[in-house]
Protein backbone atom coordinates (compact mmCIF):
# COMPACT_ATOMS: atom_id res chain seq x y z
CA UNK A 1 0.00 0.00 0.00
CA UNK A 2 3.02 2.22 0.79
CA UNK A 3 4.63 2.02 -2.34
CA UNK A 4 1.26 2.35 -4.42
CA UNK A 5 0.91 5.57 -2.67
CA UNK A 6 4.98 6.76 -3.07
CA UNK A 7 3.71 5.76 -6.86
CA UNK A 8 1.08 7.73 -7.03
CA UNK A 9 2.90 10.53 -5.29
CA UNK A 10 6.00 10.19 -7.55
CA UNK A 11 3.79 10.59 -10.45
CA UNK A 12 1.88 13.89 -9.19
CA UNK A 13 5.30 15.59 -8.63
CA UNK A 14 6.89 15.16 -11.99
CA UNK A 15 3.27 15.68 -13.84
CA UNK A 16 3.79 19.08 -11.80
CA UNK A 17 7.48 19.67 -12.92
CA UNK A 18 6.61 18.79 -16.18
CA UNK A 19 3.74 20.70 -16.90
CA UNK A 20 6.17 24.34 -15.34
CA UNK A 21 9.15 23.04 -17.85
CA UNK A 22 6.74 22.53 -21.13
CA UNK A 23 5.23 25.68 -19.96
CA UNK A 24 8.08 27.51 -19.79
CA UNK A 25 9.52 26.39 -23.33
CA UNK A 26 5.95 26.94 -24.78
CA UNK A 27 6.01 30.51 -23.85
CA UNK A 28 8.58 32.22 -25.63
CA UNK A 29 9.56 35.89 -24.11
CA UNK A 30 8.23 38.98 -25.88
CA UNK A 31 5.07 37.02 -27.16
CA UNK A 32 6.68 35.36 -29.80
CA UNK A 33 5.40 32.48 -31.72
CA UNK A 34 6.34 29.39 -30.65
CA UNK A 35 8.52 27.17 -32.71
CA UNK A 36 6.08 25.31 -34.18
CA UNK A 37 4.13 28.32 -35.47
CA UNK A 38 7.25 29.44 -36.95
CA UNK A 39 7.50 29.56 -40.78
CA UNK A 40 7.10 26.48 -43.10
CA UNK A 41 5.92 24.70 -39.77
CA UNK A 42 2.33 23.51 -39.85
CA UNK A 43 0.44 25.45 -37.54
CA UNK A 44 -1.14 24.33 -34.12
CA UNK A 45 -4.11 26.24 -33.68
CA UNK A 46 -5.04 28.04 -31.35
CA UNK A 47 -1.71 29.92 -32.25
CA UNK A 48 -1.57 31.55 -29.05
CA UNK A 49 -3.42 29.58 -25.58
CA UNK A 50 -5.51 31.42 -23.73
CA UNK A 51 -4.15 32.40 -20.45
CA UNK A 52 -5.83 31.52 -16.88
CA UNK A 53 -7.90 34.36 -15.41
CA UNK A 54 -9.55 34.41 -11.80
CA UNK A 55 -13.03 33.47 -11.53
CA UNK A 56 -15.26 33.47 -8.89
CA UNK A 57 -16.36 30.38 -9.78
CA UNK A 58 -12.51 28.03 -9.90
CA UNK A 59 -11.78 25.83 -7.31
CA UNK A 60 -14.28 23.15 -5.07
CA UNK A 61 -15.75 26.43 -3.51
CA UNK A 62 -16.53 28.17 -6.46
CA UNK A 63 -19.90 30.32 -6.62
CA UNK A 64 -21.61 32.77 -9.40
CA UNK A 65 -20.99 36.53 -8.64
CA UNK A 66 -24.44 37.68 -9.08
CA UNK A 67 -23.39 40.89 -9.90
CA UNK A 68 -21.43 39.99 -12.65
CA UNK A 69 -23.94 37.83 -14.45
CA UNK A 70 -26.25 40.08 -14.24
CA UNK A 71 -23.83 42.18 -16.39
CA UNK A 72 -22.79 39.39 -18.68
CA UNK A 73 -26.65 39.17 -19.13
CA UNK A 74 -26.71 43.21 -20.42
CA UNK A 75 -23.54 42.39 -22.62
CA UNK A 76 -25.30 39.52 -23.85
CA UNK A 77 -28.61 41.29 -24.63
CA UNK A 78 -27.10 44.45 -26.05
CA UNK A 79 -24.63 42.82 -28.24
CA UNK A 80 -24.36 39.32 -28.60
CA UNK A 81 -27.61 38.17 -29.33
CA UNK A 82 -28.26 40.12 -32.65
CA UNK A 83 -26.09 37.43 -33.86
CA UNK A 84 -26.02 33.88 -31.50
CA UNK A 85 -29.51 32.19 -30.08
CA UNK A 86 -29.22 30.66 -26.99
CA UNK A 87 -32.23 27.88 -27.44
CA UNK A 88 -31.45 26.09 -24.60
CA UNK A 89 -31.76 28.50 -21.92
CA UNK A 90 -35.36 29.75 -20.67
CA UNK A 91 -36.20 33.18 -19.11
CA UNK A 92 -37.32 31.41 -16.10
CA UNK A 93 -33.55 30.77 -15.06
CA UNK A 94 -32.96 34.38 -14.65
CA UNK A 95 -34.43 34.25 -10.73
CA UNK A 96 -31.10 32.75 -10.29
CA UNK A 97 -29.13 36.12 -10.84
CA UNK A 98 -31.03 37.75 -8.06
CA UNK A 99 -34.25 39.01 -10.30
CA UNK A 100 -37.60 38.53 -8.83
CA UNK A 101 -40.54 36.85 -10.75
CA UNK A 102 -41.79 40.12 -11.70
CA UNK A 103 -38.30 41.52 -13.01
CA UNK A 104 -38.13 37.90 -14.73
CA UNK A 105 -41.57 38.59 -17.06
CA UNK A 106 -41.39 41.93 -18.07
CA UNK A 107 -37.63 41.01 -19.36
CA UNK A 108 -39.67 38.12 -21.51
CA UNK A 109 -41.89 40.92 -22.62
CA UNK A 110 -39.17 42.78 -24.16
CA UNK A 111 -38.79 39.67 -27.06
CA UNK A 112 -41.71 37.72 -29.03
CA UNK A 113 -42.03 34.40 -30.05
CA UNK A 114 -43.87 32.26 -32.61
CA UNK A 115 -46.68 30.25 -31.01
CA UNK A 116 -49.77 27.97 -32.54
CA UNK A 117 -51.07 26.69 -34.67
CA UNK A 118 -54.39 29.11 -33.17
CA UNK A 119 -57.88 27.79 -33.86
CA UNK A 120 -57.66 28.83 -37.47
CA UNK A 121 -54.73 26.38 -37.90
CA UNK A 122 -51.87 29.47 -38.22
CA UNK A 123 -48.97 30.26 -36.50
CA UNK A 124 -48.96 33.87 -34.67
CA UNK A 125 -46.40 35.79 -32.77
CA UNK A 126 -46.85 37.07 -29.08
CA UNK A 127 -44.59 38.31 -25.91
CA UNK A 128 -42.22 35.88 -24.71
CA UNK A 129 -43.23 34.57 -20.77
CA UNK A 130 -40.67 33.03 -18.54
CA UNK A 131 -41.65 29.43 -19.41
CA UNK A 132 -40.34 30.71 -23.15
CA UNK A 133 -36.64 30.20 -24.18
CA UNK A 134 -34.76 32.77 -25.38
CA UNK A 135 -35.46 33.26 -29.15
CA UNK A 136 -33.64 32.31 -32.02
CA UNK A 137 -32.18 36.07 -33.79
CA UNK A 138 -32.34 34.09 -37.02
CA UNK A 139 -35.31 32.07 -38.98
CA UNK A 140 -32.68 28.96 -38.99
CA UNK A 141 -29.11 28.27 -40.08
CA UNK A 142 -29.31 29.24 -43.88
CA UNK A 143 -30.56 32.63 -43.11
CA UNK A 144 -28.23 33.07 -40.28
CA UNK A 145 -24.79 32.40 -42.71
CA UNK A 146 -26.24 34.29 -45.36
CA UNK A 147 -26.23 37.26 -42.68
CA UNK A 148 -22.60 36.42 -41.56
CA UNK A 149 -20.62 36.21 -44.42
CA UNK A 150 -21.40 32.29 -44.95
CA UNK A 151 -20.79 31.24 -41.17
CA UNK A 152 -23.90 30.65 -39.01
CA UNK A 153 -23.27 31.90 -35.33
CA UNK A 154 -23.03 29.24 -33.26
CA UNK A 155 -25.75 29.04 -30.35
CA UNK A 156 -24.58 30.21 -26.86
CA UNK A 157 -26.23 27.78 -24.49
CA UNK A 158 -23.84 25.06 -24.12
CA UNK A 159 -20.54 27.19 -25.63
CA UNK A 160 -18.34 27.73 -22.46
CA UNK A 161 -18.39 23.68 -22.23
CA UNK A 162 -17.59 23.12 -26.18
CA UNK A 163 -15.31 25.83 -26.71
CA UNK A 164 -12.22 23.98 -24.52
CA UNK A 165 -8.97 23.97 -25.70
CA UNK A 166 -6.98 20.74 -24.69
CA UNK A 167 -3.78 21.71 -22.81
CA UNK A 168 -2.09 18.40 -23.55
CA UNK A 169 0.34 16.53 -21.42
CA UNK A 170 1.29 16.68 -18.56
CA UNK A 171 -0.70 20.01 -18.17
CA UNK A 172 -4.23 18.21 -17.74
CA UNK A 173 -2.65 15.48 -15.40
CA UNK A 174 -2.00 18.77 -13.18
CA UNK A 175 -5.53 19.95 -14.02
CA UNK A 176 -6.81 16.68 -12.06
CA UNK A 177 -4.77 17.40 -8.83
CA UNK A 178 -5.79 21.76 -9.35
CA UNK A 179 -9.43 21.35 -10.10
CA UNK A 180 -9.19 23.41 -12.93
CA UNK A 181 -12.31 23.55 -15.33
CA UNK A 182 -12.14 27.10 -16.03
CA UNK A 183 -10.51 26.62 -19.96
CA UNK A 184 -14.30 27.71 -21.31
CA UNK A 185 -14.38 30.96 -20.25
CA UNK A 186 -10.47 31.52 -20.49
CA UNK A 187 -11.06 30.67 -23.75
CA UNK A 188 -14.21 32.96 -24.58
CA UNK A 189 -12.52 35.90 -23.15
CA UNK A 190 -9.23 35.38 -24.77
CA UNK A 191 -10.77 35.15 -28.26
CA UNK A 192 -13.13 38.63 -27.45
CA UNK A 193 -10.03 40.46 -26.43
CA UNK A 194 -7.22 38.78 -28.62
CA UNK A 195 -8.07 40.50 -31.67
CA UNK A 196 -5.31 42.27 -33.53
CA UNK A 197 -3.18 42.99 -36.54
CA UNK A 198 -2.19 40.13 -38.78
CA UNK A 199 1.55 39.70 -39.28
CA UNK A 200 3.70 41.08 -42.19
CA UNK A 201 3.31 38.60 -44.49
CA UNK A 202 0.08 37.11 -43.51
CA UNK A 203 -3.09 37.61 -46.08
CA UNK A 204 -6.51 37.55 -44.32
CA UNK A 205 -9.59 36.69 -46.47
CA UNK A 206 -12.05 39.02 -47.36
CA UNK A 207 -14.75 39.27 -45.01
CA UNK A 208 -12.06 37.45 -42.47
CA UNK A 209 -10.68 39.02 -39.33
CA UNK A 210 -7.46 37.69 -37.84
CA UNK A 211 -7.46 36.17 -34.23
CA UNK A 212 -4.93 34.09 -33.00
CA UNK A 213 -7.03 32.74 -30.30
CA UNK A 214 -9.56 30.98 -32.48
CA UNK A 215 -9.16 27.52 -31.47
CA UNK A 216 -9.67 25.96 -35.70
CA UNK A 217 -8.00 28.64 -37.53
CA UNK A 218 -6.09 32.01 -37.55
CA UNK A 219 -8.60 34.05 -39.12
CA UNK A 220 -12.80 33.98 -38.28
CA UNK A 221 -15.92 35.58 -40.19
CA UNK A 222 -16.80 37.35 -36.92
CA UNK A 223 -15.55 41.05 -36.34
CA UNK A 224 -14.34 42.47 -33.33
CA UNK A 225 -17.93 42.47 -31.70
CA UNK A 226 -17.22 44.60 -28.53
CA UNK A 227 -15.22 48.09 -27.88
CA UNK A 228 -14.70 50.97 -25.18
CA UNK A 229 -18.05 52.35 -24.24
CA UNK A 230 -20.38 50.20 -25.97
CA UNK A 231 -22.19 48.68 -23.03
CA UNK A 232 -23.29 51.37 -19.98
CA UNK A 233 -23.28 49.61 -16.51
CA UNK A 234 -25.55 49.97 -14.31
CA UNK A 235 -23.43 49.42 -11.46
CA UNK A 236 -20.41 51.72 -12.20
CA UNK A 237 -18.05 48.76 -13.53
CA UNK A 238 -15.29 49.99 -15.82
CA UNK A 239 -16.91 50.22 -19.49
CA UNK A 240 -13.97 48.50 -21.37
CA UNK A 241 -13.51 45.34 -23.67
CA UNK A 242 -12.07 43.34 -21.10
CA UNK A 243 -14.68 43.94 -18.86
CA UNK A 244 -17.39 43.16 -21.07
CA UNK A 245 -15.46 40.16 -22.00
CA UNK A 246 -15.05 38.94 -18.27
CA UNK A 247 -18.42 39.16 -17.67
CA UNK A 248 -20.08 38.01 -20.38
CA UNK A 249 -18.09 35.05 -20.27
CA UNK A 250 -19.49 34.00 -16.73
CA UNK A 251 -22.12 34.73 -17.87
CA UNK A 252 -22.06 32.24 -20.65
CA UNK A 253 -20.09 29.81 -18.32
CA UNK A 254 -23.80 29.90 -16.15
CA UNK A 255 -25.47 29.60 -18.81
CA UNK A 256 -23.68 26.41 -19.66
CA UNK A 257 -23.42 25.01 -16.09
CA UNK A 258 -26.32 26.54 -13.98
CA UNK A 259 -25.99 24.06 -11.01
CA UNK A 260 -22.51 24.24 -10.43
CA UNK A 261 -22.39 25.67 -7.01
CA UNK A 262 -24.84 22.94 -5.61
CA UNK A 263 -22.30 20.33 -7.59
CA UNK A 264 -19.30 21.61 -5.49
CA UNK A 265 -21.54 21.32 -2.46
CA UNK A 266 -22.47 17.96 -3.21
CA UNK A 267 -19.22 17.00 -4.34
CA UNK A 268 -17.31 18.83 -1.14
CA UNK A 269 -20.03 16.87 1.09
CA UNK A 270 -19.07 13.57 -0.72
CA UNK A 271 -15.54 14.23 -0.16
CA UNK A 272 -15.76 14.90 3.77
CA UNK A 273 -17.81 11.48 3.95
CA UNK A 274 -15.25 9.53 2.24
CA UNK A 275 -12.43 10.41 4.61
CA UNK A 276 -15.34 9.79 7.54
CA UNK A 277 -15.82 6.19 6.17
CA UNK A 278 -11.98 5.97 5.27
CA UNK A 279 -11.16 6.58 9.14
CA UNK A 280 -13.74 4.51 10.80
CA UNK A 281 -12.73 1.41 8.43
CA UNK A 282 -9.14 1.75 9.54
CA UNK A 283 -10.29 1.46 13.26
CA UNK A 284 -12.26 -0.76 12.64
CA UNK A 285 -9.60 -3.29 11.13
CA UNK A 286 -7.23 -1.87 14.06
CA UNK A 287 -10.01 -3.25 16.54
CA UNK A 288 -10.63 -6.77 15.42
CA UNK A 289 -7.32 -7.69 14.48
CA UNK A 290 -6.03 -6.06 17.56
CA UNK A 291 -5.76 -9.35 19.54
CA UNK A 292 -4.81 -11.27 16.50
CA UNK A 293 -1.35 -12.54 15.85
CA UNK A 294 0.34 -11.11 12.64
Amino acid sequence: MKTLVASILSLAVAAVLGSAAFAQEATPANGAAPAHHEEGATPHYPLKEPKEEEWSFAGPFGHYDKAQLQRGLKVYTEVCSACHSMNLVPFRMLDELGYSEAQVKAFAANYEVQDGPNAAGEMFTRKAVPSDHFPAPFANAEAAAASNNGAAPPDFSLIAKAREVERGFPRFVVDIFTQYQENGPDYIHALLTGYEEPPAGFQVPQGGHYNPYFHAAAVLAMPKPLSDGQVTYDDGAPATVDQYSRDVSAFLMWAAEPHLEERKRTGFMVMVFLAIFTVLIYLTKRSVYANKEH
